[in-house]
């Protein structure tokens, strides 16, 4: 009997899912998509926070193994499936861990506060009839030129965020970079900068990426 397919619980427009999402296919692992229907709270029922206890998506199961943290599950599928797919998206060895996670926390930390929020605000909150922030639209857009400063000098001399090969660092950019690009009026953040506009053409065209972005826009 073949093992059951790992289980995703959320939409693919969630960046969180879709972070998680790109992680299982760029390492080949088979996935079941199990819809959760926000918007009639089904994240907040019972039997869904004993799998996701802050009632937020994602949910992961593997098994008997449940998680809902999406890096934690790209790191935890990284390690299980060292040799499947894309190998090496969490490195080979402790430096090489030590530096995807010290962007991976970069990218947590610094990058993901200011591009959330103008990701709510840009494209979700028109979509939710909310009224937008401009102020807080013009302060996360400063804090976020900053951070591509910072990536702007490492890509300068480095092709990928925590060394010359494509890893969970890049790949935890891809969700709020897609719609900052795809969906605002605020791509030049990103294709203004040589290098960060060079390694986001990049790592947005890979194969992986591309097929979250259609089932994005299914």
């Amino acid at each position: 009997m073949a093992t059951p397919p790992v289980k995703v619980y959320g939409p693919p427009l969630s960046t969180a899912v879709s972070r998680v999402l790109v992680c299982l296919l760029e390492k080949d692992v088979p996935f079941q998509l199990v819809p959760v229907n926000m918007a009639k709270m089904e994240h907040k029922k019972p039997d869904y926070v004993k799998m996701q206890p802050f009632g937020q998506v994602p949910a992961f199961q593997d098994d008997d193994i449940t998680l809902f943290e999406s890096r934690a599950i790209c790191r935890y599928l990284a390690e299980k499936y060292p040799n499947k797919g894309t190998a090496g998206l969490f490195g080979t060895n402790p430096l090489v861990k030590a530096s995807i996670d010290q962007w991976l926390e970069a990218e947590s930390q610094s990058f993901n506060p200011p591009s959330s929020v103008l990701t709510f605000q840009l494209f979700f909150a028109p979509l939710m009839k909310l009224k937008q922030d401009e102020a807080l639209i013009k302060q996360n857009e400063a804090k976020l030129e900053k951070v591509l400063d910072v990536y702007e000098n490492r890509l300068g001399s480095s092709r990928y965020l925590a060394g010359d090969e494509f890893t969970l660092a890049d790949l935890s950019h891809l969700p709020n970079t897609q719609f900052l690009v795809e969906k605002t009026d605020k791509a030049e953040l990103f294709t203004s900068r040589k290098n960060v506009g060079r390694w986001w053409s990049e790592i947005s065209t890979r194969p992986a990426w591309k097929k979250v972005v259609e089932m994005q826009n299914a």
